[in-house]
């Protein structure tokens, strides 16, 4: 079923877009969309009535496989429906979210993306839902229990490169590459503020449990503490010499560590200072002349702000540990205790510290006094002279140890540890080559030793699948890469066979589906049996890399085309194997056509009487396959041919290139019928869709596009990979297409059965350039905020301006209601008898007859609450006064109170100046403030009186069953340490 929609442009360019002209523009609008709408109707009539002499039917996105772990975005611990902690993992798979099985090494659940890449990761502290950013810069919040998504923030410009959960799970904060820092309610749904300061890419943030601070990294080598409370910088780190790559927090938030584009781990430590410790007495100015104190007063921002900082804390360096790597920390890591942490660069080396506690920090520092001792006693027995007595310093080597280093298979792009019980650490390594490995350790073995506990590797290659062919049933699917072929069940997308090879470049099965045979990049063509997964022959076929493969028509043999400048015809062959009786494949060399330059893709006609051979000179020539004269040369593109194709009744060869051009030539006589800028970049694969003139082609811009080589047009986009497009293989019934990319994921396209029209195709593409220029336009500004640190966390979207018009539209829906009425009531006392009333507007009749008034609430209720703000902000004013009435009412009656303060205070901020200047307002803000401070004074005693009644019944439980019910221990440990301080001060006092 074709689904129609229709563009939805917004009518408000600025905030001084007068009521009438955006009623003209909407109008207007609606008028267009309307008539495109019957024009479409009509265009699918006049289809249906004279048939449609050539159908396009779409090709849809079936599935995503190959992928085991994308390295762009994090590996996490997660906890799935209560189960053992350190069994799965939540690894991104390009726009995905992969839940995996570690134990068992299976896939458990998939969290649907959209459009955009994964880029980064976290879980919430109660292991329910987990954050996930994206490359655009959305964050969603995905419930584990079912893998839903009903919470989607979108604040930043840019992809989201950090983000980190508060310790009861209400605020998640993220960074992002637009350098912002935003703060969001998790439970109101909103964005609290965005924080401004940082020049570079965030790279870690953390708040602090007991405090409402935040700490923040970035690439601009600074770390930035921030006061949540007012939202702003109180202290900059300056003592990085290049960027900040990670940091984490140790000894109960008393010590920062930080990795950064060295080997060294800076330590610093904290020293949390009371509040009025040094708050001061007022700063006198005692023997100051008039001239001192005016030069004095320029200063004085500054010392505030040092005062400032040093009231709420102090850092100091406490020193540094040196990383046995010499590159740059990739990732640092610690568990939930902060007891161990992790660090790697770019090597395949894992090194593992542990943080002593201070117990047993006392302890080892007694040993080493004890040593020290025993060395100077004797020392003055050699001596024979008294020395002083030893000191022995507490260094940061003897706080934190080294506990272990971890090898892995490959480069490192990620870790997480998790801590278990027993001392056991359990730690998940993300690798560059699309793995994922786990180990165990025991923390508390004198030597920890690491075991490899699983490894994901079954469903994915180590690199890019850069070859992909059919099998003739259409049901398994070839995949080959640098060191491994696969074979896939294109139904269940579970891996059949997988080989070890050579580096393949090109492959094909042998008819029957018994054998596959790839061309390698060393110039051997490798036959392999399905079967028995065994490599059949190895035949040195080439002196260069076999570029190309193609079955001959007759399926008797194969050609192959090579950088050694010959293309070779083979024979399939049946031939006893040595030592058994049974006869295997095998292939014989029959002719040899030698050329002048590199051959890069060869092709046979169907009706074996051409062959077409791509040359390094960006040429095709084309030689007839019986006696290999000469025939036709095909030039006319820059750059060499990548990929060519011939149709199935032998009369067009279409060629692509890395000009991004794709050709279509005649092979009657050598014309190019047509040339089509095809991709922004290299055109790397093209192929015709069996029985038809329609064709795909693949770029490295990381699109596939689908052509019909008769009337030249473009038909489709296939849009889905997020970096190049390698190859791809269509079926033999063309129902099915499949392709490989660059991020190392294969997807695999269905054709559907919703036929395609081109017109409404590019009407979508218009729509979708415009609904994408008008997210980029410009912000509204709020009147009389000035560029701080502190700003809305909100953006401008084409969902805030959709929402915003359709405020718009139910506001004229209610004025034209009571406009109508007014009307009723006027018709009424001049005929003075009652009329019957107006007709009932049919959108009010659909939402259940109710009041205009309600409509207009509802459908700000259906605004999300993260773009509420940023909807109202690009509100034209006019639209204000009689949104301030409805407000009025609804808070008299008692609907929505709660989000209604929310939009009215907002109102009155950003409008804050048009509104006290309006004399026709000023009734109607004197009402609103008398009934919303009695309104929320009632909500409040209400909320005030069930809090204490549900404390009373606690206390009746706990007293009846002696026990103790919703114990905060937080609480508990704050009350212990407010004691203890008071008893310490009453004893100094004392001394």
């Amino acid at each position: 079923m074709t689904i129609w929609r229709f563009g939805n442009r917004s009518a408000i360019d600025s905030l001084g877009l007068t009521e009438a002209a955006a009623v003209r523009r909407r109008k207007h609008r609606s008028g267009q969309q309307l008539h495109a709408a019957f024009q479409r109707i009509q265009l699918r009539l006049r289809l249906l009535v004279m048939g449609l002499t050539k159908q396009y039917l779409r090709y849809a996105a079936s599935a995503v496989f190959g992928v085991i772990g994308s390295p762009r975005a994090n590996i996490t611990y997660v906890t799935l429906r209560g189960g053992e902690r350190g069994r799965y993992i939540a690894v991104a798979a390009c726009e995905h979210v992969f839940i995996w099985d570690v134990r068992k090494g299976e896939k458990v659940l998939i969290l649907q993306g959209q459009k955009h890449e994964v880029s980064f990761l976290c879980p919430s502290p109660d292991g329910v839902h987990v954050a996930v950013g994206y490359e655009d810069g959305v964050v969603r919040i995905f419930n584990l229990l079912n893998g839903e998504s009903n919470v989607s923030f979108n604040g930043h410009k840019s992809g989201v490169t950090v983000m980190s959960y508060d310790a009861l799970g209400a605020r998640l904060v993220t960074g992002s590459k637009d350098t912002d820092v935003i703060v969001w309610d998790i439970i109101n749904e909103c964005g609290l503020y965005r924080l401004r300061g940082h020049k570079d890419l965030i790279t870690q943030a953390l708040f602090l449990k007991d405090k409402n601070l935040l700490v923040t990294s970035s690439k601009d080598s600074f770390v930035k503490w921030w006061d949540l409370d007012t939202q702003h910088c109180f202290k900059t780190m300056v003592g990085h010499r290049s960027e900040v790559w990670g940091m984490v927090l140790l000894n109960q938030e008393n010590r920062l560590l930080t990795g950064s584009a060295d080997s060294e781990l800076r330590a610093w430590d904290i020293c949390y200072l009371e509040e009025g410790k040094t708050a001061g007495e007022p700063r006198l100015k005692k023997g100051k002349t008039l001239l001192e104190e005016e030069d004095g007063d320029q200063n004085d921002e500054a010392e505030e702000e040092e005062v400032l900082e040093e009231r709420i804390l102090s850092c100091k360096k406490a020193g540094s540990i040196l990383r046995e790597a010499r590159d740059r920390a990739v990732s640092l890591t610690a568990d939930s205790k902060a007891r161990i942490f992790a660090c790697h660069g770019n090597d395949a080396v894992l090194e593992v510290f542990t943080v002593l506690s201070e117990e047993e920090v006392q302890r080892k520092m007694i040993k080493k006094l004890k040593k020290a001792k025993k060395k100077a006693a004797k020392a003055q027995e050699d001596a024979g002279e008294p020395t002083a007595e030893p000191v022995v310093e507490r260094t940061l080597k003897d706080e934190i140890i080294r506990l272990t280093n971890i090898k892995a298979s490959a480069k490192i792009r990620w870790v997480d540890v998790l801590a278990g019980p027993g001392g056991e650490l359990k730690v998940a390594l993300l690798l560059q080559n699309n793995t994922v490995e786990t180990y165990s350790l025991k923390t508390s073995d004198k030597n920890p030793t690491a075991n490899k506990t699983a490894r994901l590797t079954l469903g994915g290659h180590r690199t890019d699948v850069r070859t992909l062919a059919f099998s003739s049933d259409n049901l398994a699917v070839l995949s080959a890469s640098g060191d491994t072929v696969k074979v896939w069940n294109r139904s269940t997308l579970q891996v059949i066979r997988t080989m070890a090879c050579e580096y393949a470049l090109c492959s094909l099965f042998v008819p029957g589906d018994r054998q596959i045979i790839l061309g390698t990049k060393s110039g051997k063509l490798q036959i392999f049996e399905l079967a028995s997964g065994s490599l059949l022959e190895s035949v040195d076929a080439h002196s260069g890399a076999v570029w190309s493969l193609c079955l001959a028509p007759d399926q008797r043999g194969i050609i192959s085309g090579s950088a050694d400048k010959t293309v070779k015809f083979w024979e399939f062959e049946l031939i006893k194997d040595q030592g058994t009786d049974q006869k295997r494949l095998t292939v014989t060399h029959a002719r040899t056509l030698q050329l002048e330059e590199d051959v890069l893709c060869v092709k046979l006609s169907p009706d074996h009487r051409l062959l077409a051979v791509s040359l390094l000179d960006c040429t095709v020539k084309i030689f007839y396959t019986d006696t290999l004269k000469f025939f036709l040369s095909l030039y006319g593109h820059k750059l060499p041919v990548l990929c060519l194709d011939i149709t199935h009744d032998s009369t067009i060869i279409a060629t692509g290139s890395a000009d991004r051009n794709v050709k279509i030539w005649g092979l009657d006589f050598g014309d190019c019928h047509r040339s089509l800028f095809a991709h922004d970049d290299s055109v790397m694969f093209l192929q015709f869709v069996p029985k038809t003139h329609l064709f795909f082609t693949a770029g490295k811009d990381k699109k596939i596009k689908q052509w019909d080589a008769d009337k030249f047009e473009h038909i489709q986009t296939l849009e889905g990979h997020h970096r190049e497009v390698w190859c791809l293989a269509i079926s033999p019934n063309g129902d099915h297409l499949v392709s490989s990319s660059h991020d190392k994921s294969l997807r695999l396209w269905e054709r559907t059965r919703e036929p395609i029209i081109l017109e409404e195709e590019r009407e979508l593409e218009r729509e979708a350039e415009f609904e994408e220029s008008m997210a980029k336009g410009s912000v509204p500004v709020v009147p009389g905020e000035t560029e701080g640190e502190a700003a809305p966390a909100g953006k401008k979207t084409i969902e805030t301006v959709k929402a915003a018009e359709r405020i718009m539209e139910a506001l004229e829906l209610y004025k034209e209601e009571a406009r109508k009425l007014e009307e009723h009531k006027y018709f009424c006392e001049k005929a003075g008898k009652e009329l019957p009333p107006p007709k009932a507007n049919p959108i009010l009749v659909a939402f259940g007859n109710v009041t205009p008034s309600r409509y207009v609430l509802d459908v700000i209720k259906k605004v999300r609450s993260s773009e509420l703000e940023v909807s109202l902000l690009v509100l034209p004013f006019p639209y204000v006064p009689e949104l301030l009435r409805l407000f009025n009412s609804y808070i008299q009656q008692g609907l929505e109170v709660e989000l209604v303060c929310r939009c009215l205070f907002f109102l009155l901020k950003i409008h804050f100046g048009q509104i006290t200047s309006n004399q026709m307002l000023v009734s109607v803000i004197d009402e609103l403030k008398t009934n919303t401070l009695s309104k929320v004074c009632q909500i409040r005693d209400v909320l005030g009186f069930n809090s204490a009644a549900l404390q009373f019944l606690q206390q009746e439980i706990e007293t009846k069953e002696d026990v103790t019910f919703f114990a905060d221990a937080t609480g508990q440990l704050k009350e212990k340490k407010k004691r203890r301080r008071k008893r310490e001060r009453a004893v100094l006092t004392i001394a």
